[in-house]
């Protein structure tokens, strides 16, 4: 399908996605889900209902790591009126406090809806399609370093 504007996908793109790879996630990132909007990492056994659940999940798993890089690739959106779907595809690298290590290479699967607010995530799932658990061997900087 392609839509009336076709800077309306890269409008959905930039405020949703844009926001939630900025550095900013566990300030910005709940806000960016509709009140009912749903959060899934099923590989981890992970459901957020909600900005007030998915900023308390946010912050249980950004403490449970010692250094994490996730870099983001857009991928395509497709429009339907008020209602969008899309992905992005992620690699990261991070070492948890526990001493656990994990490289992974993975999609997230989007639907979007249109409120009196912008555009919102209604449900971000994540799929992991690689995943290697050898021990990192370099190190990282936290932000207790900084």
């Amino acid at each position: 399908m392609v839509p009336e504007d076709p800077w309306v996908g890269s409008a959905v793109t930039e405020s949703l996605s844009g926001s939630w790879y900025s550095g900013r996630f566990g300030l910005e990132g709940p806000s960016l889900f509709a009140n009912d909007g749903v959060w899934r990492i099923p590989e981890a056994d992970v459901e957020f209902t909600g900005p007030q659940e998915i900023r308390a999940g946010i912050e249980r798993l950004q403490n449970a790591w010692e250094c994490f890089v996730q870099t983001a690739h857009s991928g395509a959106i497709q429009l339907e009126g008020d209602t969008a779907s899309g992905r992005a595809y992620i690699q990261e690298l991070g070492r948890m406090r526990d001493g656990r290590s994990g490289l992974n290479y993975s999609i997230y699967h989007d639907r979007y809806r249109r409120t009196q607010d912008g555009w919102k995530f209604e449900e971000r799932v994540y799929e992991v399609s690689y995943l290697d658990t050898t021990p990192l061997a370099g190190s990282g900087s936290s932000p207790e370093a900084s």
